[in-house]
């Protein structure tokens, strides 16, 4: 990979001005190419409280998650319930992920990300309302879950698009990489914290500290500035959701963004065989299955935490590319191990290699996408990444009816290698596209 030299880590000697002297080449830090970079939240107070408001309310979202999914095994005693819970989550993320991102490209996005904060807020009060008055039916929980991803539909979109205009171009990589470590830790820390909470205090404990997370959210929106969007000259026009995806297909970088983590994500994606896979290859039990569905989170997390080099990063389109079929080859090889913690290091690997994908398509979509489009953007963005992981099950668990769990991981682990070459070979442009001049 090529790297760049980052501006805002010159020497001690530079002018007072902050700016190198003519022919100075400043010096980074070792930790600053190793450690996530933490630029974006020393620069903008905005972002800062963005992120950690943001960073509270998902811990406290996926204790919910969890504690929904307990509740509703608790009334029921059905796995087949539990599973309608995703159900109900994932349709209204793909039908109103679009129309969020219209949205945002609307009204101010400030507005937009107080009222959806506030409508899940109220959402997890409701939760919380009737698990303390007792009241366990299973249809307020789904309707509940499905009126939170609509929130988190609204929201998403418009503060994704509200980074690029609280950071400067070169901070958008760190700031990525920072909402990776938001996201895996959440994820990791979120369902541990929710288990022990509900074992201990009942169901409406989380929901309650679901509300009070939410509070942190809800103030950084609050102190933000005013988020329009920039529509230029003339009166504010209506966004239209067919206008976005026009957009999209006259813009063949960022078609590759989505294409690429379509590879991944539908291709390689071996989740849904793990129960089979503990069994039939590791001889282990549930334990082996919480095993194999946190690795890749922690590799993810690694992949944070170690992520001060992508600053320094150009050709993120190259780095796309090579995350992608990183990711393919790591699922490969796990398809391949019959030992536990060699498995569980590929997987480590893979998430690592997602986390890296992940920061440079974050930032092509923000930094390539004029600001009156960035909502419809982010909107398709959340339907990929809602929409792919289910495809991906769904053709893993029919590959390993018909032939075996190994077929099915190995064979999607280099397919998805096979086509993201393929991709990047028939769009040459995208693994030379240069963040010093992003063309979309």
């Amino acid at each position: 990979m090529v790297y760049c030299r980052v501006p805002s880590t010159t020497t001690s000697d530079a002018p007072a001005d902050g700016r190198a002297g003519a022919g100075d080449k400043p010096r980074i830090p070792l930790r600053g190419r190793i450690f996530a970079d933490l630029t974006p939240l020393r620069t903008s107070p905005d972002y800062r409280r963005l992120w950690c408001g943001n960073t509270v309310s998902w811990m406290g979202q996926q204790m919910t998650a969890l504690a929904v999914s307990l509740q509703v095994y608790a009334i029921t005693g059905s796995t087949f319930s539990v599973g309608l819970v995703g159900l109900c989550s994932l349709v209204p993320l793909v039908v109103f992920g679009l129309y969020g991102g219209a949205i945002a490209d609307t009204v101010d996005r400030r507005k937009l990300g107080l009222a959806s904060a506030t409508g899940a807020t109220v959402m997890s009060v409701v939760l919380a309302a009737a698990a303390l008055a007792g009241y366990h039916r299973v249809w307020l929980l789904y309707t509940v879950v499905a009126l939170q991803a609509v929130c988190f539909a609204m929201n998403s979109p418009a503060r994704s698009s509200m980074i690029p205009r609280l950071l400067p171009t070169e901070q958008l990589p760190a700031a990525n990489a920072l909402q990776s470590l938001t996201t895996n830790l959440g994820l990791m820390g979120g369902p541990m914290l929710g288990g022990v909470i509900v074992g201990l205090w009942g169901y409406q404990a989380a929901y309650l500290i679901d509300v009070v997370a939410f509070g942190a959210s809800l103030y950084a929106m609050w102190r933000l500035p005013a988020m329009r969007p920039d529509q230029g000259e003339g009166p504010p026009r209506r966004a239209s959701v067919l206008d976005g995806l026009r957009f999209l297909a006259t813009r063949p970088n960022l078609r590759m963004t989505f294409f690429a983590d379509l590879a991944a994500m539908v291709l390689a994606q071996p989740r849904a065989l793990y129960p089979a896979i503990a069994a039939l290859w590791f001889g282990g039990d549930a334990k082996t299955v919480g095993l194999l569905v946190a690795a890749p989170a922690v590799g993810a997390v690694l992949g944070g935490l170690f992520s001060g080099w992508l600053g320094g990063v150009r050709r993120h389109g190259l780095a796309i590319l090579l995350g992608v079929a990183a990711w393919g080859a790591a699922i490969a090889a796990f398809g391949l191990s019959r030992h536990l913690w060699l498995g569980l290091f590929f997987l480590a690997v893979a998430g690592c290699a997602d986390t890296v994908s992940m920061v440079f398509r974050s930032t092509m979509l923000q930094a390539a996408t004029p600001d009156e489009m960035r909502g419809r953007l982010q909107g398709v963005f959340i339907v990929v990444v809602a929409g792919g992981p289910r495809l991906g099950d769904f053709l893993a668990g029919s590959t390993a009816n018909l032939s075996s769990p190994a077929v099915a991981v190995v064979g999607g682990g280099l397919a998805c290698v096979l086509v993201v070459t393929a991709l990047g070979l028939g769009r040459r442009a995208f693994a030379r596209y240069d963040a010093r001049d992003p063309q979309p």
